[in-house]
């Protein structure tokens, strides 16, 4: 498969949507367009904590356009992702089926902690390489990022529930500003603060950076109104803090550098970055140019390069847990094989990203036996679902859990779970290679040969090796009853002459 020289990123975030589309060479992205979408999708969520029909034809307007740029580039050369207002939407996945279809192309939701990596990442590629560590502050729509670092590698990442949109329809509502309301909204957010303050400033840092929507336009109105040569000071917040209250409104009329398009959203932004400053000790905070995309762009150049995180995400979860490597490199072997037979015409960026998957699953089916053997695989699920998983979106994390609690035990677990025809395929894949596998150790199998169709699976193994393995024979004509639990036939048929395929670590 070529490698994209064009790669792109959208940013489904609470305030704007916003695509980059950039051309990668030497390890290095150079933009060529960029498009910015005003959606507000965080203002359209209910007190039910569903997006309204309202907002969602906005969000998707805005994807059409979008998905016009995006017209016939690779898969695999573009990411979307979806942060804090699609996190909290109740009807989310009803929304995200539409915009799916409407963009293109597939969107995560990501979590907010990934939010934070990817911020990271974005900002420190645009800022000249330094050993020191470094504080990122990112507050978005509906949340806020902040990160420690040192070089590119994020060493601190919290994602705090306050954001200039949710902020400003809290306490402002109605656009008005007076000195009640701020000292509210900045009490808030002083108490979302303070559960990780201590921890931040007892870490250190030598340079604060902001990156994003708001704080580059309070720096624009700074600059503006001539209160800082160059990025963002307390002294100047409080004093934009002031006028703030004294005008009554964010008034793009009589607040010079503020645009009409922010206004609405700038209360809430100035009472968080007020706070934020307070909270941590921060005096300047000096601006970067990258932000979320710029991080996911350079997150997608790593995947196309073969410097995926999430590969690292999984080495790290197997030395953390003493998972044993060899077993776990058997059955992602075996896996593998029996589901290229599943599926062997397909092809494309899907179908690598199903065989990556499943390879991770094979190698961390067995993170829970650090907890207990009797249903480990119960435990394995629980830390995979739960667990921050740098480079992961919610969907793959997701999927992740399911399939190691799917390769063992019962499967009437997943009948109401609504699962793809290629989840069932990748979850048949891992139960047989760990059944078959079950005793550990090199091992020579048979050649097997399996089928899947509209009724169900079937595998063909020699009369000869079901004989003398009578564990195993037993074992599969056990599965036959777990896949009628979920209507699916499971048959196993015994074929003659036996030839011996190698399985080893």
């Amino acid at each position: 498969m070529s490698r994209p020289d064009v790669l792109a990123a959208v940013d489904l975030g609470s305030n704007s949507f916003h695509l980059l589309v950039a051309r990668a060479a030497g390890g290095v992205i150079y933009p060529l367009d960029a498009v910015r979408e005003p959606v507000r999708l965080g203002a359209g969520l209910g007190p039910d904590k569903r997006l309204d029909r309202a907002t969602q034809a906005r969000a998707l307007e805005a994807l059409g356009r979008i998905g016009e740029r995006l017209r016939g580039m690779p898969r695999d050369a573009v990411r979307a992702v979806g942060t804090n207002a699609l996190r909290v939407a109740k009807n989310a996945p009803q929304f995200l089926r539409e915009a799916r279809r409407v963009l293109g192309f597939p969107i995560e939701v990501i979590a907010g902690r990934e939010e934070a990596r990817l911020i990271y990442l974005g900002v420190v590629h645009t800022l000249p390489p330094a050993a020191h560590r470094r504080l990122v502050v990112d507050i978005g729509g509906g949340s806020t990022e902040l990160i420690i670092g040192a070089g590119l590698e994020p060493q601190l990442t919290e994602s705090l529930y306050i954001g200039c949109v949710s902020a400003s329809l809290r306490f402002f509502p109605d656009g008005r500003v007076d000195k009640p309301r701020m000292k509210a909204a900045e009490m808030a957010a002083r108490q979302e603060l303070a559960a990780v303050a201590g921890a931040y400033r007892a870490r250190g840092w030598q340079e604060a950076i902001g990156a994003s929507g708001t704080v580059r336009a309070i720096e624009a109105i700074l600059l503006a109104q001539g209160w800082t040569d160059e990025g963002i000071t307390r002294e100047g917040v409080e004093r934009l803090r002031a006028l703030l209250i004294k005008l009554e409104h964010a008034d793009p009329d009589r607040i010079a550098g503020l645009r009409p398009g922010r206004a609405p959203v700038l209360p809430g932004g100035v009472a968080i970055l007020g706070a934020l400053l307070d909270e941590l000790g921060v005096e300047r905070l000096g601006i970067a140019e990258g932000a979320l995309r710029h991080g996911v762009l350079y997150d997608l150049l790593g995947r196309v390069e073969q410097r995926d995180v999430r590969a690292t995400t999984v080495a790290q979860l197997i030395e953390r847990y003493h998972v044993d490597p060899a077993q776990g490199e058997r059955v992602r072997a075996l896996a593998l094989r029996i589901h290229e037979q599943l599926e062997p015409r397909r092809a494309g960026p899907e179908h690598e990203a199903d065989r990556l998957l499943l390879g991770w699953a094979a190698l961390l089916a067995e993170i829970g036996l650090a907890i207990e053997h009797s249903q480990y695989h119960k435990h394995s699920a629980y830390l995979l679902a739960h667990a921050d998983l740098p480079g992961f979106s919610r969907l793959e994390q997701a999927r992740l859990a399911r399939l190691v609690l799917a390769h063992r035990g019962k499967l009437a677990k997943l009948r109401d779970e609504d699962l793809e025809e290629s989840d069932w395929r990748m979850v048949f894949a891992l139960r047989i290679a760990a059944l078959l596998l079950r005793r550990r150790a090199d091992i020579e199998l048979p050649p097997l040969h399996v089928r899947a169709s509209e009724e169900g699976f079937s595998i063909a193994l020699p009369a000869d090796w079901l004989q003398r393995n009578p564990l195993s024979a037993a074992a599969l004509e056990s599965e036959a009853g777990h896949w009628r639990a979920v209507g699916r036939k499971f048959t196993v048929t015994s074929v003659g002459a036996e030839r011996r395929l190698a399985v080893r670590g």
